[in-house]
């Protein structure tokens, strides 16, 4: 089993490593967007592979960034198994109580390692049924 992760972070790679910023990726959801474009394999990464979504930070807007990034992910054709997505939650937000750290912070932790634990069984169990069943996709 193989995983991809690709960060969408706005600062450049200090490292080799696969972020969508890093590429010359032509916009749209197409095999080959023409000549120049850096998308891996020049192909849709997304037939008969799952995906999730962690968000860092704290509960604030996380479902709706959740909610976006998960139907970017469909459109392009991932598997997006339910409950595979986690967020850091409860844990320090704006203000005067805000911890410079989120890993000094335990309120919340339980519920956040328990979502990425179910994260990850939904994420293997249908990567597993993909592997053993792949999806067809029609010309």
């Amino acid at each position: 089993m193989k995983a991809l992760v690709i960060d969408c972070t706005l600062k450049k790679s200090p490292k080799p490593s696969l972020r969508a910023v890093d590429l010359a990726a032509a916009p749209g959801a197409v095999a080959d967007a023409g000549a120049g474009d850096e998308w891996p394999e020049n192909r849709p990464v997304a037939y008969d592979r799952v995906a999730g979504v962690v968000v860092t930070g704290n509960e604030d807007d996380a479902h709706h960034v959740t909610s976006e990034i998960s139907e970017a992910l469909a459109d392009v054709g991932y598997s997006n198994p339910g409950q595979a997505w986690t967020y850091w939650h409860l844990g320090p937000g704006p203000g005067p109580d805000c911890l410079p750290d989120y890993l000094e912070e335990p309120k919340g932790r339980g519920w956040a390692h328990g979502t990425g634990r179910t994260m990850a069984d939904s994420l293997i169990g249908v990567a597993r049924a993909l592997t053993a069943q792949p999806l067809r996709v029609s010309g």
